[in-house]
């Protein structure tokens, strides 16, 4: 089987420590959590404000839901 190159593994010419993709300082990586951070924020912020304009809406689905989570601890053993 032929060998693969796989972009963790550096190829004959690259010294060990350098690997293909990253910056040597890490800087793109930081940007790019922090994106990610950014838009899952931003994810969580939509959802919320969808979960509360579906309870005004549906203020029955609400009330059962309420009065199930309370059965639900009311039955819970510490």
């Amino acid at each position: 089987m032929p060998d693969r190159n796989f972009h963790d593994m550096p190829s004959q010419g690259e010294e060990p420590g350098t690997r293909r993709g990253t910056e040597p300082e890490g800087g793109a990586e930081r940007d790019r959590g922090a994106e990610r951070r950014r838009r899952r924020a931003q994810f969580l912020r939509d959802l919320a404000e969808a979960r509360e304009l579906r309870d005004r809406v549906q203020p029955r689905r609400v009330k059962v839901a309420r009065l199930r989570h309370a059965m639900r601890m009311r039955t819970f053993r510490w």
